[in-house]
């Protein structure tokens, strides 16, 4: 297994940043970028031509990875060789939220089950409820096979998000991309590093990932006391102070984050459910806490590989963790390396919501947000 790295601005064109003389051998490439440059299809059509026999798939995002840089206004492209490994890409159209669930079981159903090891998900980053679309994946892959992935991103913009499926990137669609092999191993860790403050709130009155009240109070105006001078920008500001919820009958917490507001009921739409009757916190940021989740979650993903240097990583961070580092995100990049090794070609994008399991060697996927997520790639 090999991986090389090319990347575009507008300034420069496309130009090769890790060479490994891939051409005609890369089977899969992963886009990450720029929504309105992942919508021509000159840049599609390019890396078509260079990488003649591989599926090229991606999607917009809110910050690209190549190796320890961050871009904004870029494309980054990572292909990927497998010697012993297959991969089948699978796609749906959203044309809801409430389709979330139903997406996820037809992305399962399509991708035969037979050598199948693992499912990494690229998702429309606006239109979709991700803890549904988790819950409809994990009923048809029976917890059994892991599922890593991520939403697509749009700075902090939160306007449009694109997925790339062989030709120019398209609005709502969720792509799921099948590994099969015996002699691949694929590794994940998803950590944050938040910390929460206050009292536990009663989520009052919730609908799916929809939020009306906490404690009997407008959630939306609980927010804005908060934020203060900050509420004028959201929802992009609310994403420094996500909400810590306790999973039912667990003593674990996953992290949600605004996608938007409405200001005429007072709601906010979260990116995965939000449960009435259950019980959150707000949480605010602890920058060491942040860059040491990081480090965490290279550590976790490389239990599986029996803490081998893995050959290729796909980190899948959160805006939010951006927006709050500003000129110390790199770090996070910096920690995954000293962690991964040298060696692993490092990709990915900061996102509006990562998917991963909560544990090593569990199967049974959950969508988190303000995370970094990591998985591993590596065959033997």
């Amino acid at each position: 297994m090999k991986a090389e790295q090319l990347l575009y601005s507008e300034t420069t064109g496309w130009i090769k940043k890790v060479d490994n003389n891939l051409g005609q051998l890369a089977r899969l490439v992963f886009l990450f970028g720029n929504k309105e440059l992942l919508k021509e299809e000159q840049h599609i059509n390019y890396i078509r031509n260079y990488y003649p026999q591989a599926q090229v798939i991606g999607c917009s995002t809110s910050g690209d990875i190549c190796q320890e840089e961050i871009f904004n206004d870029n494309i980054v492209c990572t292909a990927v060789w497998f010697e012993k490994t297959t991969v089948a890409i699978v796609s749906e159209p959203i044309s809801s939220m409430e389709e979330s669930f139903s997406i996820g079981e037809k992305l399962a159903d399509k991708l035969t089950k037979e050598q199948l090891v693992h499912v990494m998900i690229l998702s429309e980053g606006l239109n979709i409820n991700g803890s549904e679309l988790t819950k409809g994946l994990n009923s048809k892959l029976n917890d059994k096979i892991p599922v890593t992935g991520g939403l697509a991103g749009d700075q902090d913009k939160f306007s449009e998000t694109v997925i790339v499926n062989n030709k120019a990137g398209v609005k709502n669609l969720v792509l799921a991309i099948g590994f099969y092999g015996e002699h691949l191993r694929v590794g994940y860790g998803s950590i944050g590093g938040w910390d929460s403050f206050g009292v536990d709130r009663e989520v009052t009155l919730s609908k799916g990932n929809i939020l009306y009240e906490l404690d009997g109070q407008s959630a939306l105006q609980l927010y804005k006391r908060y934020l203060g001078e900050h509420a004028a920008n959201l929802p992009a500001s609310a994403l420094r102070f996500p909400l810590s919820l306790r999973l039912k009958d667990s003593e674990t917490s996953v992290v949600r984050t605004v996608l938007s507001v409405n200001e005429a009921d007072g709601s906010m739409i979260f990116a995965g459910d939000i449960p009435q009757g259950e019980q959150v916190r707000l949480m605010k940021a602890n920058f060491e806490k942040l860059i040491d989740g990081a480090a965490g979650a290279a550590e976790m993903s490389k239990i599986s590989l029996q803490n081998s240097d893995p050959d290729l990583a796909i980190l899948i961070s959160c805006v939010g963790r951006k927006l709050v580092l500003k000129q110390r995100i790199e770090e996070e990049l910096e920690i995954i390396r000293e962690v991964i090794g040298k060696n692993t070609i490092m990709g990915g994008f900061y996102s509006y919501g990562e998917i991963c399991p909560i544990k090593p060697f569990e199967q049974h996927c959950e969508l988190h947000n303000q995370t970094m997520t990591i998985t591993v790639f590596k065959e033997v």
